[in-house]
C-alpha cells in the first residue's frame, strides 16, 4: 500500500476500498500533517467499533489507549486509525482495529488469564491484550517481524507482555497451560499442541479454513476436544512456514474462484454471508421475482456499509477478467463527497501484499429499478490476488445488489 497521496487520490482510494477494511475515519476527521491520534482512536471507536457491535467496555478502553501508531511502519503512521489492515513487511499485514477489538471480545478475557498468541506480527494484538489479562505469551515464526515487535512492546512498557520467534502451532509448552489462545493466521484445522496446552474450559478464537475462505471459530475445549461455534467468515494473510506449504486445498490462481455471488447461500446463525467478510450494513432479501440479493441502508453520510471477497489471481496466467453485476438503488445520495457512491470494485495485489490498481463497475446513483452492467478489466501482470468489494461506500439510501460474477476472458 502506498504512503499517503493528498485527499483527492486519497478519496478515490476510499472508495474502491484502498485496505482490506474500510472506514470514515478520514472522511469524518481528515488526517492532518500532524495528527491527534487520540482525536482519531475516539472516531474510530465511536464510528466504526462501536456500531460495529464492539460493546465490552475494557476492550474499547484498551484500543482507546493502545498507540496502534506505534506499532506500524512511519509511511502508514498517517494511516494506523482507519479501519484497515496495514503492511508490515514480510508480506504480512496489521489487522483491522475492529478485527482485533472483535476477536478480543470473543476471547472474554479476565484478569487473572495467561493468553497464548499465535502470530505475533506487529505486536498490536498482544499489547491490546496486554491490560487486560496477567500475562501474554507470544510466538512469531518471522524473525524479522519477532524481533521488531519485541523491540516496540519493550519501549512501550508493556512488561507483562512475553515473546519469541518460533513456530507457533507446537505451542509454548514451558508455559502452558493457557486460559485463552487466540491465532491470528489460519490453518485448516487447530492444531493439536495447541488443544493440549489449553486448560479444560478454556477459548481459543481462530480463523479456520482455505487460503481464501476462512471462517473465525470460538472454540471451547470441553473433555479434552474442542467445540465450536462458528463467529463469521474473515480472511487472514497467508501464514509462514510448513502449515501453508502442506495445506490440501490450494487455490489456483490462473482459475479466479468467486463464490455466493449470487447470494442463493443462506446466512449464517450470526446473520453473515458465507464467502464474503467485513459485512457492513447488508440484509439479505428475497423476493419472487429474484430468489435472493443482499441490500445495504444508510441514513448516515460517510458511514461504511459493504461486503468483501478475497481470491488468488496470476496476472502472468489472467490477463483479463470481466466482471458483471445486478444493482437496483433507491434514493441513493453520494455521501460526504462525490466519490461515496455505490459500486462493485476490485483490488488488484503483488505477492508481498502491494497494492497494484484498483478497477470498478459503478458508480450507481439516484433511484432505478434492477439493472445488469458489465465491464471487462486489465490485470496487472505482477497480480497475485485481488478483494471484490461492493456496497454503498459511505453513500446514503439503499443500493441491492445480485449476480455478481468474475469471469477470465483471456483471448
Amino acid at each position: 500500500m502506498p504512503p499517503w497521496m493528498g485527499s483527492l487520490l486519497t478519496r478515490l482510494l476510499f472508495i474502491a476500498l484502498l485496505a482490506v477494511q474500510t472506514s470514515n475515519i478520514e472522511a469524518q476527521v481528515g488526517l492532518p500533517p500532524f495528527i491527534n491520534y487520540e482525536q482519531v482512536r475516539e472516531q474510530l471507536i465511536e464510528d466504526v467499533l462501536i456500531p460495529g457491535g464492539i460493546t465490552d467496555k475494557r476492550v474499547l478502553d484498551s484500543i482507546r489507549n493502545t498507540p496502534r501508531h506505534e506499532f506500524v511502519p512511519l509511511n502508514q503512521r498517517p494511516e494506523a486509525y482507519y479501519d484497515r489492515s496495514l503492511p508490515i513487511g514480510a508480506s504480512q499485514t496489521i489487522s483491522s482495529p475492529y478485527i482485533v477489538a472483535i476477536m478480543t471480545q470473543e476471547l472474554d478475557v479476565h484478569a487473572d488469564h495467561r493468553v497464548l498468541e499465535i502470530g505475533t506480527g506487529s505486536g498490536y494484538q498482544a499489547a491490546v491484550l496486554s491490560p487486560l489479562v496477567k500475562e501474554v505469551y507470544s510466538i512469531e515464526i518471522v524473525p524479522e517481524l519477532g524481533k521488531q515487535a519485541r523491540k516496540v512492546l519493550d519501549e512501550l512498557g508493556y512488561k507483562n507482555v512475553f515473546t519469541k520467534v518460533g513456530d507457533g502451532f507446537q505451542g509454548w509448552q514451558e508455559h502452558a497451560p493457557f486460559d485463552r489462545i487466540i491465532v491470528t493466521c489460519s490453518p485448516e484445522e487447530v492444531p493439536q499442541p495447541l488443544i493440549d496446552q489449553l486448560v479444560e474450559g478454556g477459548l481459543i478464537v481462530v480463523p479456520v479454513g482455505e487460503r481464501y475462505q476462512q471462517m473465525l471459530y470460538l472454540m471451547r475445549k470441553k473433555d479434552g476436544n474442542l467445540e465450536r461455534e462458528a463467529l463469521r467468515p474473515t480472511l487472514f494473510v497467508p501464514m509462514t512456514g510448513t502449515a501453508e506449504d502442506q495445506r490440501k486445498v490450494i487455490a489456483d490462481p490462473a482459475k479466479p474462484n468467486f463464490v455466493n455471488g449470487d447470494f442463493e447461500e443462506p446466512p449464517l446463525p450470526s446473520g453473515h454471508m458465507p464467502g464474503w467478510y467485513y459485512q457492513r450494513g447488508l440484509s439479505w432479501q428475497e423476493t419472487s421475482n429474484r430468489a435472493h440479493y443482499v441490500q445495504f441502508d444508510n441514513d448516515k453520510p460517510g458511514r461504511p456499509t459493504n461486503l468483501l471477497q478475497g481470491l488468488a489471481i496470476d496476472g502472468r496466467h489472467v490477463k483479463k477478467i470481466r466482471v458483471t453485476a445486478a444493482c437496483k438503488v433507491t434514493d441513493v445520495r453520494q455521501g460526504l463527497d462525490r466519490f461515496e457512491l455505490p459500486a462493485v470494485s476490485v483490488r488488484f495485489f503483488d505477492d508481498q501484499r502491494g497494492m497494484l490498481d484498483i478497477q470498478w463497475l459503478g458508480p450507481f446513483r439516484g433511484t432505478h429499478d434492477w439493472k445488469t452492467e458489465s465491464r471487462i478489466f486489465r490485470v496487472p501482470e505482477g497480480s497475485r490476488e485481488a478483494i471484490v468489494a461492493v456496497g454503498l461506500f459511505g453513500a446514503t439510501g439503499t443500493a441491492s445488489f445480485d449476480e455478481i460474477r468474475l469471469e477470465v476472458v483471456n483471448p
